[in-house]
């Protein structure tokens, strides 16, 4: 007797292939929520979330990690150079008005 399989047209996924597929096109979930009592808005929360690679991030412009002091060496220097600007900003400012 001939060995009869069945075929199925719906190809199988793992979850390393949907996360592979998400992570290279990027998922966007935008949702509000908002709680209002009598016609007056007590809270409006709005939710926005990106999943993407930090690639497909770049890509789109999105790169604030580069910046955030927390997770980067070069924002705290950025941070640094901005404290001394200031200060310095500050002292020509007084000299200038104690000149006039």
């Amino acid at each position: 007797m001939p060995d009869q399989r069945m075929e199925h047209s719906v190809q199988s996924s793992t979850l390393a292939d949907i996360l592979e597929r998400v992570l290279d096109k990027g998922i966007v979930i935008a949702g509000d929520i908002n709680i209002s009592l009598v016609g007056v808005e007590l809270l409006n929360i709005k939710v926005r979330l990106l999943v993407a690679s930090v690639d497909k991030a770049m890509e789109m412009g999105i790169n604030w990690w580069e910046t955030d002091p927390y997770l980067s060496t070069r924002a705290h220097q950025l941070e640094e150079e901005n404290r001394l600007l200031r200060e310095r900003l500050e002292r020509l400012e007084a000299r200038l008005e104690a000149a006039t």
